[in-house]
């Protein structure tokens, strides 16, 4: 079976060859306080809602002083700009989403998600400061359906984004990653997992069987950090865009695809293999404990 290079993610991104899912914006005009505003559609995000986009901050090229990793006394304005969702672990807590500076994501039960309503004001904002985009800002996501992301439209008029209807949160006491003081406070606040859900301990995975009519990707970006890390330490992402087998240059522990794609353990698509059709953020409990080091494409 023929082998083909690996390009580096940068070239692909400039040749335009990685198109992981299709970037949209948010549709209509807004809408009074407290209203949910549609996920997102296609078209420009211009004043429009917060544009989708698959992958993170790092493969997106996004701006490291703005979003979720701007300074503390930045611009409210500059931190509007992006914000991330990344299905990851936190302490006990996995999966569960964290933001683009790695800090845990939560949800409150007096919040609703159907319709999507933020109750979390005043006082309560400060010690939960609520995730909140521009509406011709960046929403990036990694391990979140893209379908399941939304904003609600806050009291003081800000959007805020929503997982599956539910808004979230930060919690003003997690100051590094890892950090979960959050989880449980008053038995209403919860780490919101990348379907809505509450956190909790680590599950049993096994890879969900490709649905009927999945087409194969054509495209994959791997990262060698779980949680899909690009910017931890050494941790960075590539992205490969050739037919066939491809050998990866190291170890990847996740990925992010728009179709079903073939992961293998060894070189040459040789030793264990799995089939998967959405984004993994950690490959190890589907028996990859030494990564992924070489996918099938077509």
């Amino acid at each position: 079976m023929p082998r083909k290079h690996v390009w580096p993610l940068a070239a692909l991104l400039a040749a335009g060859a990685i198109a992981l899912s299709a970037c949209g914006t948010t549709a209509g005009t807004a809408q009074p306080a407290s209203q949910p505003t549609p996920n997102s559609g296609s078209g420009d995000s211009g004043a429009r809602g917060p544009a989708p986009l698959s992958g993170t901050a790092g493969t997106n090229k996004a701006d490291q002083k703005a979003g979720d990793t701007a300074a503390a006394d930045t611009s409210v304005d500059t931190k509007e700009k992006w914000v991330s969702l990344r299905a990851s672990s936190a302490g006990e807590l996995n999966p569960v989403v964290i933001n683009g500076a790695g800090l845990t994501l939560y949800r409150f039960d007096k919040d609703t998600a159907d319709p999507s309503k933020a109750t979390c004001n005043g006082d309560c904002a400060v010690t939960w400061p609520p995730v909140t985009v521009a509406p011709g800002g960046k929403i990036f996501f990694a391990g979140v359906l893209k379908d399941d992301i939304g904003t609600v439209k806050r009291d003081d008029g800000k959007l805020q984004v929503t997982i599956k209807g539910w808004p979230v949160y930060r919690f003003a006491k997690d100051t590094k990653p890892g950090d979960t003081l959050g989880q449980g406070v008053g038995g209403t606040w919860f780490g919101v997992t990348p379907n809505g859900g509450k956190a909790g301990p680590a599950k049993a995975v096994t890879p969900p069987a490709p649905a009927a009519g999945t087409k194969p990707s054509t495209s994959v970006t791997l990262f060698s950090g779980k949680g899909f890390d690009d910017f931890t330490g050494a941790n960075f992402a590539t992205g490969v865009a050739n037919a066939g087998c491809n050998d990866l240059r190291g170890a990847f522990f996740a990925l992010t695809t728009a179709g079903s794609t073939k992961i293998w353990s060894e070189p040459g698509c040789k030793g264990k293999s799995a089939v998967v059709a959405e984004d993994v953020a950690d490959v190890t409990p589907l028996g990859f404990p030494d990564g992924v080091k070489s996918v099938f494409l077509g």
